[in-house]
């Protein structure tokens, strides 16, 4: 069976736990899109693992994993994940696997990546590891792909830094080289586990565009970056907080005023640990936008949705959730194309009381509380996507599945 996990809303919803929950039951962990601009946190027995690259199936013994050919990786930070993975006890050796199609990002353009963004009038807020330069190189068919390393007339048009910063990479990336539709046919009818990065929101065709990622990260990405076709994939599912974060520049519609809402901005941002992983920059917070999620189930396909962070929301009074905007005095309930109503658009808000009882320690979703089923209920009645899975915490064990996902 091959499931998609992918974000369905602007990155950051905690996809890294949910792909090591269920990877525990997969033969292979595919990555097929992004680059060291991600990243992922998992906890296992209270202890922190942060990815860029690397895909979350890393941290059970034995498991395969494969960086796709949607991908675009820059070598010094592959090796550097590795070895702190090493350090920290993980045997890496001898299971990951490279797509020979995966570009490769190159120092240079980590500073073209910056000098871009600073000269735009309207800054994208890149994290500037290069990502962005690396695709439209790829876009213009002049980048480097991982099976053009040891092809001389390939690597002919590169500047002398470039080749030299290659050659210090090249035999251990060569060893890690592999055909993923190959790979992949032959791992047909086995549990595959594909993982995307940033979200649905930050697709370079079904995002808010221009502010978003270069690459694909929607589900349909999962087929083109990979190695197989999408009638190869079974299921999609989509991972969503309980509330709404994004990093960097662009339209945020429901969020939280930093005036009149500031303590709960702050306290969203601190419990919720709401600090990049890559960047260490802090994330934007705002209530549920159901009008942009229901959008992320459409566009996806979304099969169900994996919420998170439920339990931030644990001592609050009330909980809002964004169910139409209001544009013009217009009121929308379709997720705009257009950035400048986005921009212009106010959220139209429905109040739910809050819980205010920990669910840390629920392990079913009949243990919940009361008033916590309804938020989800209406949730799931808004989007007409079931919520499947619910996670109360960092760790592994504080996942509520309520239908079984391998199935």
């Amino acid at each position: 069976m091959n499931i998609v996990i992918i974000g369905a809303q602007w990155g950051d919803e905690g996809k890294g736990k949910i792909v090591d929950f269920l990877a525990g039951d997969a033969e292979a962990i595919v990555r097929y899109a992004g680059g060291a601009n991600a990243g992922h946190t998992i906890v296992i027995d209270r202890r922190e693992y942060a990815l860029h690259l690397i895909p979350s199936g890393i941290l059970y013994p034995g498991k395969q994993v494969f960086l796709g050919g949607g991908m675009v990786i820059d070598p010094q930070a592959l090796f550097e994940e590795l070895r702190l993975l090493e350090e920290r006890g993980i045997d890496w050796q001898g299971r990951v696997f490279i797509s020979d199609r995966a570009h490769l990002v190159l120092p240079r353009y980590r500073k073209i990546d910056v000098d871009r963004d600073a000269v735009r009038k309207k800054p994208i807020g890149t994290t500037g590891r290069g990502i962005g330069v690396a695709y439209a190189l790829k876009s213009e068919r002049v980048g480097v792909r991982l099976a053009d390393l040891d092809n001389g007339e390939a690597l002919g048009n590169l500047e002398t830094g470039d080749t030299a910063f290659l050659d210090q990479y090249r035999d251990r990336l060569l060893a890690m080289k592999t055909d993923m539709a190959a790979e992949l046919y032959r791992l047909r009818g086995k549990n595959v586990l594909f993982e995307g990065a940033q979200g649905s929101l930050l697709d370079i065709d079904s995002g808010t565009y221009p502010y978003v990622s270069s690459g694909l990260s929607s589900a349909a990405g999962a087929a083109s970056g990979s190695g197989v076709g999408p009638r190869a994939l079974d299921k999609v599912l989509g991972v969503c907080k309980a509330y709404t974060t994004r990093v960097g520049n662009g339209p945020l519609p429901t969020e939280f005023d930093q005036k009149s809402q500031s303590a709960l901005y702050q306290f969203v941002r601190d419990t919720g640990r709401e600090y990049g992983v890559t960047t260490g920059r802090a994330r934007r917070c705002g209530s549920l936008d159901l009008v942009a999620l229901r959008y992320a189930c459409r566009v996806n396909s979304l099969d169900a949705l994996v919420l998170t962070h439920l339990d931030v929301y644990d001592t609050l009074d009330e909980v809002e959730v964004c169910v139409a905007y209001d544009i013009a005095g217009k009121r929308v309930t379709d997720f705009p194309g257009s950035i400048a109503d986005l921009t212009a658009a106010k959220p139209v808000l429905r109040k739910f009381p809050g819980w205010k009882t920990p669910v840390t320690g629920t392990h079913t979703f009949k243990e919940l509380p009361q008033a916590a089923k309804n938020y989800i209920e209406f949730i799931e009645e808004f989007t007409e996507t079931p919520v499947d899975t619910v996670s109360v915490g960092y760790e592994r064990t504080q996942t509520i599945v309520r239908n079984q996902i391998w199935s």
